[in-house]
């Protein structure tokens, strides 16, 4: 059975037992190798998914923050040793002043995180109180963790922190004078012919964008994503894509039409061990085998999103995949990983 066949086989099993519902394409430098829509974009409507198909990112877009602040730093505006308080002119009484913006890249900073996936499992809990449609833009996220004590001081540890990445985003505003997205937008996605991404209004979708699903096991039912997540994404999450422009941005870091090479190495570096044989560098997960890099790879998870997004050093294989509903593409991409 070759390799095509082989995904095959472990995507029709993942819809049948993870009821997944997205989008796979897996690709090298000159061949589609498989490509396949699963589910419904819209259930009302039963307009299938396919790969042209806009999906939301989650937590899969830090890597476009990163970029950004690399950027920035190339220009010399910043180090990655610069001190967050001499780019920010907010107020964050309990917070070090020794953060680094190296330590909020590799979320070893200690700040207070507005989600703490350490202590906490639902993330539509945190809109009971600041509902998700006040969340529009970057700053809108300080009162939820601007005034809380660190969790450890800064470079002692790894801890995932959304609010890291909120700060990298204020800072990216505040040294461009650009709203974060808009940044993005123009210095990532139009740079590397990311037509179909953006961070789109969760009110204001366009065409060929995927509603997310939040299924329920327990009754069979299901809802709509719309209160689950803010109604507009930013530096920690949120933008929409497909699995074609992924490659496309791939395309583009690898072959330093971002970053220069050297900057493109130094976010590509493993700067921070999560736990053996995972790594962190800039925005982006790194997965050893044998101490030499086997992948890198970007993910994401929220209500009625997911995503895995990775590219295999030695082959040089994309595999790209998205979800609108609650279903694993990690699992999928940990079973493809055994196939290579």
């Amino acid at each position: 059975m070759d390799l095509s066949a082989k995904i095959g086989e472990i995507v029709k099993e993942h819809g049948k037992s993870n009821r997944f519902s997205g989008v796979i394409l897996v690709h090298d430098d000159q061949n589609t190798i498989f490509e396949q829509g699963v589910g419904y974009a819209n259930r009302n409507e039963r307009i299938p998914n396919t790969s042209y198909t806009k999906f939301g990112m989650a937590s899969g877009c830090k890597i476009f923050t990163s970029v950004a602040i690399c950027q920035l730093v190339e220009k010399g505006l910043l180090t990655f040793d610069t001190y967050s308080k001499d780019c920010l002119d907010i107020s964050f009484p309990h917070f070090d002043p020794k953060i680094t913006i190296h330590q909020l890249l590799t979320h070893s900073s200690g700040i207070p995180d507005y989600f703490d996936e350490e202590v906490m499992s639902d993330f539509e809990e945190l809109w009971k109180s600041k509902p998700m449609y006040s969340i529009r833009c970057a700053k809108d996220f300080l009162p939820m963790f601007q005034s809380k004590p660190m969790k450890f001081q800064p470079g002692n540890r790894f801890s995932y922190s959304n609010s890291g990445y909120i700060l990298l985003g204020l800072i990216v505003e505040q040294v461009t004078g650009l709203n974060f997205t808009e940044y993005v937008e123009k210095n990532i996605f139009q740079v590397c012919g990311m037509s179909d991404s953006g961070y789109f209004p969760m009110d204001q979708l366009p065409e060929r964008t995927a509603l997310g699903y939040i299924d329920s096991e327990e009754d069979d039912t299901w809802r709509t994503n719309i209160y689950s997540i803010p109604i507009v994404g930013g530096p920690d999450g949120g933008a929409f894509t497909t699995v074609h422009d992924l490659s496309e941005f791939w395309r583009g870091l690898l072959n330093a039409q971002l970053l220069s090479r050297e900057t493109t190495d130094q976010l590509l570096t493993p700067h921070t061990e999560v736990g053996d044989p995972l790594y962190y560098g800039y925005g982006i997960w790194i997965l050893k085998r044998d101490n030499d890099v086997f992948k890198y790879f970007i993910t994401g998870s929220d209500p009625g999103v997911g995503l895995q997004s990775a590219v295999f050093v030695e082959s040089g294989l994309n595999v790209h995949i998205i979800s609108n509903n609650n279903s694993r593409p990690g699992a999928i991409g940990r079973e493809i990983n055994g196939l290579l």
